[in-house]
C-alpha cells in the first residue's frame, strides 16, 4: 500500500490546520474553528478526516534535549559489507525500538544507511556504538560525524 497522499486533496482550510497544529498541537477544535472563521462542527470533520486520511498521524510535546542531559548528536552514516533480508531486519529491528535512535533513513551513496543520535556524552555515545552498532554483524563501515551546533532543527513540514 503507497503512503503517498495527493496534494491536490488538500485546500487552504485543511492546510491552515496543518500548520496551525504543527505550531501549537494543544489547540482545541474551537480554537482551531475560531482562527478559520468556521464554526466548531464543520472544523471537527476536516480535522477528523485529516486525521483519518493520515495526514495527522499524532501529537507530541517538542521537547529541548539539552535539557534532558542529552548534549551529544551524532550522525552515523553505515554501510554493510553483504545485505541480506535477514541482517537488514534485524539491523532495522534493533534500531526501531533503541531510544537513542531518533530517526534513521536507508539512504543512496556510500552508505546504506544514516542515523540520527542521542547521548548524554562522548562515553555515552561511545558505549552506544560499542553495545549496539559493532554488535550488528556484517556492518563494514560506520563514520560518524558529531554535531557542533544546531543552526536549525525542527520537524515541521511545509504546507502552504
Amino acid at each position: 500500500m503507497s503512503s503517498k497522499i495527493s496534494k491536490q486533496a488538500l485546500d487552504t482550510a485543511d492546510r491552515t490546520i496543518l500548520s496551525l497544529l504543527q505550531q501549537d498541537g494543544t489547540l482545541s477544535n474551537a480554537q482551531l474553528a475560531e482562527h478559520l472563521s468556521l464554526s466548531v462542527t464543520p472544523c471537527w470533520r476536516r480535522l477528523k478526516r485529516l486525521q483519518d486520511e493520515g495526514y495527522i498521524t499524532g501529537y507530541q510535546a517538542n521537547l529541548n534535549r539539552r535539557k534532558l542531559g542529552l548534549d551529544v548528536l551524532a550522525f552515523v552514516q553505515l554501510r554493510f559489507m553483504v545485505v541480506t533480508d535477514t541482517s537488514v531486519q534485524q539491523f532495522e529491528d534493533i534500531i526501531r525500538i533503541h531510544p537513542a535512535v531518533l530517526s534513521c533513513h536507508k539512504i543512496t551513496g556510500e552508505a546504506d544507511y544514516m542515523l540520527q543520535v542521542v547521548a548524554a556524552d562522548l562515553d555515552a555515545y561511545s558505549d552506544f556504538v560499542e553495545a549496539l552498532l559493532r554488535q550488528v554483524p556484517g556492518i563494514s563501515m560506520m563514520h560518524s560525524s558529531l554535531a557542533m551546533r544546531e543552526i536549525k532543527a525542527v520537524n515541521r513540514f511545509p504546507v502552504a
